[in-house]
């Protein structure tokens, strides 16, 4: 395939047994976010093709299951070497997209490689590694992990490519196969990725994608040949799966859902740290993250300083398209829903008594770009709390600390929760009370070390994290007692048993 965006945007479709399959038409577009009327992708959906990438990745998964573990290893590091070939027209399409800037869709991209390395590092993979024990009466005991089978991956759009690689990866190296369905927000970057599974040479079946919107999903998650279903998504999303799957108790689902983040500033902050951790957390990636910062609790002694600091930071921070040359912070949100919803729910707010320090508005040009928002409020309560994908924080004021973590508390999700106080005995009481799957000092909500767990609690996972554990959703544990050469003579005859040895001879 000549491994270009022109040829990408030109021919869509879907990618599975090895071979592309055309699904050309205008059902599903992706637009530039910085620029409407350019229409990135299009294509048609075809059910069909959901049985035919599940049913090559069940004809996949045996040979593929039977390599060790150091051959698949090698694949995986040829998909690494094919991902840092591409990786400028890839970072250049997921800008073109989504709309966040091209350094970050740059650095996205670099995270592909990475989560390859991290993977293969001898501390991740001791988290499934066989091991043995003394099972008594003269047997071995071990432990081994085998790996689910077809694996269905549902992707977001706001990290399209590092996202679902987050899954597949473990789930690949430890032997099952994959069925991914990239965002209808950003299709293009899900046929850019089965371009590159194609130059890395994957055997057949092993991974395949297949486009469409909330019907594929549907027919994908619910599929009766399907072994697990890993997504990362809304609450929405993954209560779906959920629903889907009530009876189906032994598939394996992971769920990396939403989260309404709080950051505590609590008196004895650095300042600086925390008005520039803050924003950035806030606002990265447009609001499109799922560990923004969405509420900050404010020591009242400290309050004026940080807001003052905060504004100013925010209000002089550079938006531009994606791709424009200067350094810009904030690129487009990814289209008109997502900007309705942003200013819908900032009025929704005001009119129940926030007030408004940093207004957010539609800027006067072409495409989906607004200005940051930042609104006060009384205190946060968890009836009123909902996560909105955009550049919108909220902030109340608090006296006490444990005020502080009750507000940081009241919400039905639980990714991720920062805060900044140079007092160890603060953040250690927040450490123990915040109730939250990432929990940071010093340093922002948003961003993650793969090198440790990722998840969250409530609305926002169901206990399956991803980083250095997704391992963990990719295998089921084996336990077997063994004995390799038994001893006739010294095998116990159970109580209400008779075994002459005459009836063995």
């Amino acid at each position: 395939m000549n491994a270009s965006t022109q040829w990408i945007t030109q021919n869509p479709s879907n990618y599975f047994d090895g071979q592309w399959h055309s699904i050309a038409g205008d059902e599903i577009q992706s637009k530039n976010p910085a620029n409407p009327a350019h229409v990135v992708w299009s294509g048609t959906p075809d059910p069909s093709h959901v049985d035919g990438a599940v049913a090559a990745a069940r004809a996949a998964f045996t040979s593929w299951r039977q390599l060790s573990q150091s051959e698949r290893a090698q694949h995986l590091l040829a998909f690494s070497a094919a991902c840092k070939k591409f990786a400028e027209p890839l970072a250049q399409v997921i800008t073109l997209e989504m709309g966040k800037t091209i350094a970050e869709s740059r650095g996205e991209v670099k995270l592909l490689s990475d989560k390859i390395d991290i993977t293969l590092q001898e501390s991740t993979l001791a988290r499934v590694s066989n091991f043995e024990v003394d099972a008594g009466g003269g047997r071995k005991g071990f432990c081994r992990f085998q790996p689910f089978g077809v694996m269905a991956v549902l992707g977001p759009f706001n990290f399209p490519a590092h996202l679902p690689n987050g899954h597949w990866v473990p789930a690949l190296l430890m032997g099952n196969t994959i069925v991914f369905k990239p965002s209808e927000k950003t299709p293009a970057v899900g046929q850019w990725i089965a371009a590159i599974a194609q130059a890395a040479g994957f055997p057949r079946g092993v991974l395949n994608v297949v486009q469409g919107g909330v019907e594929i999903a549907k027919r994908l998650s619910n599929h009766a040949d399907v072994d697990g279903v890993m997504l990362t998504g809304s609450w929405r999303a993954g209560r779906a799966v959920l629903q889907a799957n009530l009876d189906r108790p032994g598939r394996m689902v992971a769920l990396e859902m939403g989260g309404s983040n709080p950051a505590i500033i609590w008196e004895g902050a650095d300042i600086r740290t925390a008005v520039l951790e803050c924003v950035r957390s806030a606002y990265a990636t447009t609001g499109q993250r799922c560990t923004c910062t969405r509420r900050m609790i404010v020591h009242r002694s400290i309050a004026q300083e940080f807001l003052t600091a905060f504004t100013k930071v925010a209000s002089t921070m550079i938006i531009a398209p994606g791709n424009a040359p200067e350094p810009n912070f904030m690129g487009p949100l990814v289209d008109q829903h997502a900007l309705d919803a942003y200013l819908q729910r900032q009025t929704f707010i005001r009119d129940n008594g926030g007030r408004a320090l940093l207004e957010g508005v539609r800027m006067d040009q072409a495409g989906y770009f607004v200005t940051p928002s930042l609104i006060e409020v009384a205190r946060f309560e968890k009836e009123s709390d909902m996560e909105t994908f955009a550049p919108l924080v909220q902030v109340s004021v608090a006296d006490e600390l444990q005020d502080a973590i009750d507000q940081a508390n009241a919400t039905e999700f639980g990714l991720a929760a920062a805060v900044f106080t140079n007092a160890n005995m603060t953040w250690r009481e927040c450490v123990r009370g915040l109730r939250a799957g990432c929990v940071n000092w010093n340093n922002g909500t948003a961003g993650a070390s793969s090198k440790l767990p990722f998840g969250g609690v409530g609305r926002s996972g169901n206990l399956r994290p991803a980083g250095s554990f997704a391992l963990d959703s990719t295998v089921f544990p084996v336990a077997c007692m063994e004995v390799a050469a038994p001893d006739a003579a010294t095998t116990l005859v159970a109580n209400g048993l008779r075994a002459d040895p005459k009836w063995f001879e």
